[in-house]
């Protein structure tokens, strides 16, 4: 019997992908991005009070959306160091550089709504 293949460490995700619900996303941002928890409360709580004020789910749907997408990426060591990489990038002041990275980073979050079954931009 052979040995099973597995990806490096490295490339394996560090958690798995979340249901996408408020209380589980944030279960997963304390994990692999304890720093982004100010913001995920921040905008929770602005997607809440538009929900309130306007009776209408659209902007707490956003915001799963949004931190869904940003759990994804950030639990796979490899696409959230390119991520990482693409914003530094997208900063030089260089013209080219910011389209190709613009362009990376909408492959990167296009991938992501795919993979978490959500519709792309």
């Amino acid at each position: 019997m052979g040995a099973a293949v597995t990806a490096p460490a490295a490339e394996q995700p560090l958690i798995p992908q979340p249901p996408a619900t408020v209380a589980r996303l944030r279960q997963a941002v304390s994990r692999i991005a304890p720093a982004s928890l100010p913001a995920f409360t921040r905008e929770l709580d602005q997607a809440a009070d538009q929900s309130r004020q306007g009776s209408d789910p659209a902007p707490l749907r956003r915001f799963v959306t949004q931190w869904a997408v940003y759990v994804h990426i950030q639990r796979q060591p490899g696409p959230a160091a390119g991520f990482r990489r693409w914003e530094n990038a997208a900063e030089t002041g260089d013209p080219a550089q910011a389209r190709q990275a613009a362009a990376e980073i909408g492959r990167l979050l296009d991938d992501a709504h795919t993979a978490v079954g959500l519709p792309t931009r």
